[in-house]
């Protein structure tokens, strides 16, 4: 198969195995949204949906966490990791989106990238999934499956993203990158992976 018609097969096999994908962040608004995704950076969903519901019964708006100290939001969040650079970046955004931008969660990726602690991925998962804004968010599940799957020898995410973004259509890109996440997790794990249990890297050898 050349990669077109591996992307093809793949973007078939993910339909079928998870047809209606759903953010595995808990989150209720967009600012809540945003705060999420940059606690999940090195940590896990699971991880997060534990702790964000004690920060978020403090504090859920810009206004409410700069009222908290970058201490007590360390505290709280601490089972995150990086959880001193995390509550920097937590409070310091909380006080730019009020400055700059009315306490709202701003709508591109210059302004969203302009803020504390908000990198390319981040900016990305916020412009899918708050403002269905065509994007695809590559971290660590995606950028291994498509290697491994023949679709991208990037060596960084940056080249990966740009990689499955000419293979795949850009209507399903935010659909997709969630399908590629869930898939990996349960079928194409990093550790203990068996070509011949996994739907996908099976389909390519066969």
């Amino acid at each position: 198969m050349n990669k077109k018609e591996r992307a093809t097969f793949i973007q078939k096999t993910l339909n079928q195995k998870i047809p209606h994908p759903k953010i595995p962040l808990t989150h209720t608004s967009n600012y809540t949204l945003l705060i999420a995704v940059l606690l999940s950076a090195q940590c896990t969903d699971a991880r997060v949906n534990e702790v964000t519901p004690k920060l978020f019964a403090k504090a859920k708006t810009p206004a409410a966490m700069i009222e908290l100290s970058i201490s007590q939001i360390e505290k709280i969040i601490r089972p995150c990791g990086i959880s001193n650079n995390k509550a920097k970046a937590i409070w310091h955004l909380s006080q730019d989106l009020l400055d700059h931008h009315h306490g709202r969660v701003p709508k591109t990726f210059e302004d969203l990238e302009a803020l504390p602690g908000v990198g390319h991925k981040t900016a990305s998962v916020v412009m899918a999934h708050a403002f269905h804004v065509p994007a695809f968010p590559v971290d660590t599940h995606i950028h291994r499956c498509a290697k491994r799957w023949g679709l991208s020898s990037g060596k960084s995410v940056k080249q990966t993203e740009e990689d499955l973004k000419k293979l795949f259509p850009k209507r399903s890109w935010i659909k997709l990158h969630l399908q590629i996440i869930l898939f990996a997790r349960t079928y194409c794990p990093a550790r203990g992976h068996k070509k011949a249990d996994c739907p996908i890297c099976s389909g390519l050898e066969g």
